[in-house]
């Protein structure tokens, strides 16, 4: 007796369906989503196929049909680096998902000299400037001449005349030279530059509570305290603010006061601890201390707000000369003696 062919997709189980669906795909797709699945899904569409005989093709394609409508009605996707690191997890080796997630999480870009392309100009100027003149003229030369320029002119001046000779000098790069240096970057920089920008969410929240006012920061970080005051105290420990001023050293100090606006800095002062004032009054000559003192003393009441926004305005002063290496931070998470630049 021939066997019975299934003409009707109603007479199929769910687990029959999905069976014939993968079936249909061929034997490479199938083995790529059972990697996916768990030791009793196999099992259960193993079992399904095997008994499943023969489907007719108009079935097959009703059961397509069904199967891209219902995708298309689900809605959105949420994709994520998590789900995308879960997904890999169950098909690669936990040292290749690493490498994979390493690279996606890095700056975009289709090969590596568009992710180059994408880097922060400080931030790639730091890395090559501890490399051989030669190496960074080929890099400079494999991105495009805004970001190259940008790049030259973060790096120490002497350095950067050494890289645009060696530049004007080359001529065409040899293949193995320019894969050695390309895979250099992407198993050195770029694999510590995507480690490096996965950011705890105690810092990201940090920075959020250092643009509160105070009185939303009050409030904020109260009830957080209510809540989790492990969480609170983290934040605490990581947020910079305007007394932590108080920690730069008295170069940095006279750094922020030469670019400093004084009207700020008046009300931001006006507003201060007395150790705050006297830390900047004595960096200052007699002369200009004077000059502020008096600014300060006719300025009479001032609005809590314009303090707020004073102090905040020279908070952010102080991390862009620190992000220039202008001045120097100290790291509230790794004690006095650990620097940021």
């Amino acid at each position: 007796m021939p066997p019975k062919i299934r003409e009707d997709v109603r007479t199929l189980t769910g687990v029959e369906r999905a069976a014939a669906l993968m079936l249909a795909l061929g034997e490479e797709q199938t083995t790529r989503l059972f990697a996916l699945m768990g030791d009793d899904e196999i099992k259960e569409l193993s079992a399904a196929m095997a008994t499943l005989g023969t489907v007719s093709s108009t079935v097959v394609e009703k059961l397509a049909v069904d199967f891209a409508d219902q995708v298309s009605s689900t809605g959105s996707l949420v994709g994520s680096f998590d789900s995308t690191e879960r997904l890999l997890s169950k098909t690669l080796p936990k040292d290749r998902v690493a490498q994979i997630m390493e690279e996606i999480r890095g700056p975009a870009g289709r090969t590596m000299w568009d992710k180059l392309g994408n880097v922060n100009e400080a931030v790639l100027a730091n890395y090559l400037k501890n490399e051989y003149p030669q190496t960074v003229a080929v890099v400079l030369t494999k991105v495009k001449p805004d970001h190259a320029a940008r790049v030259l002119g973060q790096l120490p001046e002497s350095f950067a005349m050494e890289v645009v000779m060696r530049m004007l000098r080359m001529e065409s790069v040899q293949k193995e030279i320019l894969d050695d240096v390309e895979r250099t970057l992407r198993t050195e920089f770029m694999t510590n530059l995507a480690r490096t920008s996965r950011r705890d969410a105690h810092e990201v929240m940090a920075e959020i509570f250092n643009n509160f006012d105070r009185s939303t920061e009050s409030r904020f970080m109260g009830s957080l305290e209510e809540r989790n005051k492990d969480a609170a105290e983290k934040i605490k420990s990581l947020m910079f603010t305007f007394e932590d001023l108080n920690r730069l050293d008295p170069g940095g100090v006279q750094t922020v006061l030469r670019v400093v606006d004084k009207g700020k800095l008046a009300i931001a002062l006006k507003g201060s601890s007395e150790a705050m004032r006297e830390m900047f009054f004595s960096n200052m000559s007699e002369r200009a201390g004077k000059l502020l003192k008096e600014e300060m003393g006719q300025m009479g009441p001032v609005r809590l707000k314009d303090v707020d926004e004073s102090q905040m305005y020279m908070v952010n002063l102080a991390k862009d000369l620190a992000a220039k290496g202008e001045i120097m931070l100290a790291d509230k998470k790794g004690g006095d003696d650990e620097l940021i630049y």
